[in-house]
């Protein structure tokens, strides 16, 4: 997803009369309506109630944030669940402690008046990327699925210009796209786009946005808190879509166009309604896909991979 340039950190301190507990959540990418919970959170006072003094921050680079909770240097990270699976293989300590986009938004985008019918055609073509890893691993599995070695294809990292790049000429597709943005960016711009929704190319359903915490150091009361928050602030989103898109759009002058309006009435149904919740199920079986697939070298058990910390 591509948005204009937002403000590295935004600070959602609140300013109640007793000191509350500070909190340093690291996004995925410049502030969207994915983030919508934590943005009305603030905005509505459900943090200052929770006690809570946030702070989000947005990342230079998009495959940063986990690695730094996992140095103990943010309390949260915004990352993604085929990611985690990856990372705990690679010895990072990092586990999924809240979701906060419980459905795929990933998807391969290609032009639809373009030669890529099928993921098949991309054989001897250009794929942009921005997330090393993650978007790497799901791209192999949609070529596995559709007959293609992952050798066959030329990866390129377009970093935060995905639907640019696309639409340029200087790659065949893109994965990483998000469905809610890409092809609302795309649309606006007059030219449609095709997308091969992930989980119907061999992957099995996942949790797109989840928060990861340092599974040796997490503060399990302070995120139960957190969680809280971000679900009112998403029930208050379901209930009141027009109110809460001016409220969250209110916060900067570049939310306020047409591609901030479109994704957040894309985005609502795809939060999750109870950010605490966990579906062990979706995780095995995810662990188990990518251990299938060569992706990791074993299978961890579930409560390696993430938790409830309401449930602890």
């Amino acid at each position: 997803m591509k948005l204009t340039s937002f403000t590295v950190a935004l600070s959602l301190a609140a300013s109640p009369l007793a000191a509350a507990d500070e909190m340093t959540v690291l996004l995925d990418w410049f502030v969207n309506p994915n983030h919508g919970p934590i943005i009305i959170a603030q905005e509505k006072g459900f943090f200052a109630d929770q006690d809570l003094d946030v702070t989000a921050i947005a990342p230079a680079d998009p495959s940063d944030p986990p690695k730094l909770v996992a140095a103990g240097k943010a309390d949260l990270a915004i990352s993604y669940q085929p990611q985690l699976h990856l990372q705990i293989h690679e010895g990072l300590p990092l586990k999924r402690v809240g979701t906060l986009v419980a459905t795929p938004l990933n998807c391969l985008l290609a032009l639809a008046d373009g030669p890529i019918k099928s993921p098949a055609d991309l054989a001897g073509k250009k794929v942009g990327f921005s997330v090393g890893g993650v978007e790497e691993a799901v791209l192999g599995a949609i070529l596995r699925h559709n007959g293609v070695a992952p050798d066959d294809v030329e990866l390129v990292n377009v970093n935060w210009s995905l639907s640019p790049s696309l639409m340029s000429g200087q790659v065949d597709a893109v994965i990483g796209a998000f469905r809610n943005f890409e092809l609302n960016q795309m649309k606006i711009e007059d030219i449609k786009g095709t997308c091969f929704f992930v989980e119907e190319e061999g992957l099995p359903s996942y949790d797109e946005l989840i928060y990861v915490a340092n599974s040796d150091s997490m503060d399990k009361d302070m995120i139960a808190r957190f969680l809280a928050a971000t679900e009112q602030a998403t029930q208050y989103i379901v209930n009141n879509p027009e109110e809460s898109w001016a409220v969250f759009s209110g916060t900067s002058a570049e939310l306020q166009d047409e591609l901030n309006a479109l994704a957040w009435a894309d985005t609502i149904p795809r939060f999750a309604l109870r950010p605490a919740a966990m579906d062990a199920g979706r995780y095995a079986a995810f662990e188990a896909f990518l251990n299938e697939a060569g992706l990791i070298p074993s299978q961890n058990p579930v409560s390696q991979i993430a938790i409830d910390v309401t449930a602890d």
